[in-house]
């Protein structure tokens, strides 16, 4: 994938961005682009700002459906971009490995030595991760500020529930800076 097929938004929050800010957030990006060969277009979305004399770097990285995010604080922005960018970088080679390891399944070496077959099994199903639990409730109608209140009450991170007003499915959410978080999806 070409380094200009990466789309980049920036958007600063108590800071200015420079032209040298910039660069270097793109020249960082498009290295990521090496893990990707999807036909469209990923989109990165920077925020750098300042908090409390944090550089604080959020980048979030849309690639078709998939999305993921890195987040770095450090006294220094051009440190907290890199850090961001390594734990993104951490993300997709994780997950990368993960499915073709899934895909792939044990390799002809494996079966023959260390116990053979069963072994292998064994060892494919204790990595893969699996739903333990399933909750089902009834979901009524309420508006934002409700569903925020019956979460606390619950002692919950996040809260599903139907909104009000545009009668969807909607996720409120504790975030790390104690605000909350509005999840909204598109069909």
């Amino acid at each position: 994938m070409a380094v200009e097929s990466m789309r980049v938004i920036m958007k600063g929050k108590n800071l200015d961005i420079t032209p040298a800010l910039r660069e270097y957030a793109q020249k960082k990006l498009s290295k990521l682009s090496k893990f990707f060969d999807e036909p469209r277009e990923p989109l990165a979305e920077v925020v750098l700002g300042i908090e409390r004399e944090s550089h604080v770097a959020e980048i979030t990285l849309q690639v078709g459906g998939l999305l993921i995010r890195g987040e770095s604080k450090t006294p220094d922005m051009y440190a907290s971009i890199d850090e961001a960018t390594a734990r993104i970088e951490r993300q997709v080679r994780k997950y990368k490995t993960r499915f073709q390891r899934r895909n792939q399944g044990p390799g002809l070496g494996q079966l023959a030595s260390d116990g053979g077959l069963a072994a292998a099994q064994n060892r494919q199903t204790e990595s893969v991760p699996k739903v333990v639990r399933t909750k089902r409730f009834a979901i009524k109608p309420m508006s934002v500020e409700e569903a925020i209140l019956q979460m606390e009450l619950l002692g919950h991170d996040f809260f599903v529930f139907a909104n009000a007003e545009t009668e969807e499915a909607n996720v409120v959410y504790r975030r790390r800076s104690g605000d909350y978080g509005l999840i909204e999806p598109h069909f």
